[in-house]
């Protein structure tokens, strides 16, 4: 039997951070062999919203295929593949375009939201409006039977599972209808306290950041603001230090023990920090010496994501031959020889 097949990835917007690594790339090195496992370094999507800057989108495709290696996936397991470089992606949106309505886009709240974080205002690209279009193509162009996302990402899936619903009863049911794989792990919150951890927001702690800075930036760390002293309680809820140790800290019961001091007082906020430091080194420090490692060849490490990118274009294709046959657009398809005559 063949495996399940999952799709997933991330805009190459900039390095990946430990919430991106909590939130799914944790979960990816978990699932690689278990699954047939596609990463899209979704550099099209990248572009909805940084079309000024196509270079900063260019050098980062790299950059995060070396944090996918450097947390410990596998290109013998999983695929890594360039979304610019599968034009049937392209195509497959464009027909996906008219199967969904402009009101049922704008109604998206994953979109709502992120166009409000953006201020775009009435000034909306019309590429990042479509982008779950764009996504559901993503996913059904590689079969996609799971797609590991966030509760925010929900919307998207059911956009994306309506499409194929609608396109196989139109047509001919040749797509493979997804489903979400909802990680465990909630959300990171941001270093200054804000609900989301973002590079554009200057909060995160990246996978690539070196022992000193992450100590720089934990030692920063926004915590409870009424905590003057040590002797005083504290509040866990809502304070990042707690989040990331519930996170990252494998000793649950240790992390209870300092919730408890914590709040009942006695336990500063220079003490969790140090320990929380501890904690995030004994994760990133590894993933720092893979970085390097695989960093000294980067001509390999194109090749990894070049061979991945025409492995992930055969299987489009393969895709959209079914789809082009379904629509009736198979007008030039290979026609079977006569069988020849005695």
């Amino acid at each position: 039997m063949t495996k399940p097949r999952i799709l997933t990835g991330d805009r190459p917007t900039g390095p990946l951070h430990i919430g991106h690594y909590v939130g799914s790339l944790r979960n990816r090195v978990a699932l690689q062999h278990e699954y047939e496992t596609y990463v899209l370094l979704a550099d099209v999507q990248a572009l909805t919203d940084n079309f000024e800057h196509p270079q900063k989108v260019r050098d980062n495709v790299l950059e995060v295929a070396l944090d996918y290696l450097a947390v410990g996936l596998d290109p013998r397991a999983a695929t890594f593949v360039i979304q610019s470089q599968v034009p049937e992606i392209a195509e497959l949106t464009v027909f996906y375009l008219n199967l969904v309505t402009v009101s049922h886009l704008r109604q998206n709240p994953t979109v709502k939201t992120e166009i409000a974080q953006k201020g775009f205002g009435e000034a909306v690209p019309a590429g990042f409006f479509v982008y779950p279009v764009s996504q559901a193509a993503d996913i059904t162009a590689f079969g996609a039977n799971l797609v590991p996302v966030g509760d925010d990402q929900l919307p998207m899936i059911e956009q994306t599972r309506e499409i194929v619903r609608r396109f196989n009863h139109l047509y001919a049911p040749v797509l493979v209808e997804p489903k979400a794989l909802v990680g465990e792990t909630a959300r990171l919150p941001g270093l200054d306290g804000r609900a989301k951890m973002s590079k554009s927001l200057g909060n995160a702690i990246f996978l690539s950041d070196s022992a000193d800075e992450v100590a720089r930036k934990v030692r920063g760390m926004y915590t409870d603001p009424n905590h003057l002293r040590v002797e005083d309680p504290g509040t866990v809820e809502g304070n990042p230090v707690f989040a990331y140790l519930d996170a990252f800290d494998p000793d649950k019961a240790g992390v209870q023990t300092l919730k408890d001091h914590y709040r009942r007082g006695g336990l500063g906020d220079v003490r969790v920090k140090r320990h929380l430091l501890e904690v995030l080194e004994a994760t990133l420090a590894p993933i720092r010496g893979r970085r390097a490692e695989f960093a000294r060849d980067r001509v390999g490490v194109e090749a990894i994501v070049r061979d991945g990118t025409e492995r992930g274009r055969e299987v489009a294709a393969g895709t959209m031959r079914a789809v082009r046959g379904a629509m009736r657009l198979d007008y030039f398809a290979r026609v079977p020889d006569p069988m020849p005559t005695a």
